[in-house]
């Protein structure tokens, strides 16, 4: 009985086992390569969509104030009322953005705000990209609020 049961006895040799880990192995050296960049492109729809939400929220801020914050004060004026900002009908009603502090762009670097902006725009709001240097290209180029439709 114990002599059937080892004869009948059913699994895979060794060499099958070194055929399908050699098959996995070039599945995901394929799929690695192919998805390398996803992180960056992901930093840089979350830089987009984070400045479309700069601006969304600055109109408001313009509606209730009549301006948009200087330079000087900054996104942060979204957070905590500016000293200055309370001028007739016109006044602050935040916080416009639900954070303690303004978000750093998604490499960890500090959003760039400007009143007046560049262009004849009101103000520009710039995340610099991978390499936190004005300039570049690819996943190094800057992100604005004026070339949103770019990337």
């Amino acid at each position: 009985m114990l002599k059937k049961v080892i004869e009948n006895k059913s699994g895979f040799t060794l060499v099958e086992l070194l055929v399908v880990v050699v098959i996995l192995s070039i599945i995901v050296g394929i799929v690695g390569v192919s998805v390398l960049h996803k992180p960056d492109i992901a930093r840089q729809v979350r830089a987009k969509t984070e400045i479309a939400n700069f601006k969304s929220v600055l109109t408001e801020y313009y509606i209730h104030t009549g301006k948009f914050p200087t330079t000087e004060q900054g996104l942060k004026a979204l957070i905590e009322s500016p000293e200055d900002i309370e001028t007739g009908s016109f006044r602050w009603r935040g916080p416009y953005l639900d954070a303690k502090e303004v978000p750093s762009d998604p490499w960890d670097n500090p959003y760039i705000y400007r009143s007046p902006g560049s262009e004849g725009a009101d103000y520009d709001i710039i995340c610099y990209g991978k390499d936190g240097a004005e300039g570049g290209t690819g996943f190094d180029a800057d992100i604005t609020n004026l070339n949103l439709d770019e990337f």
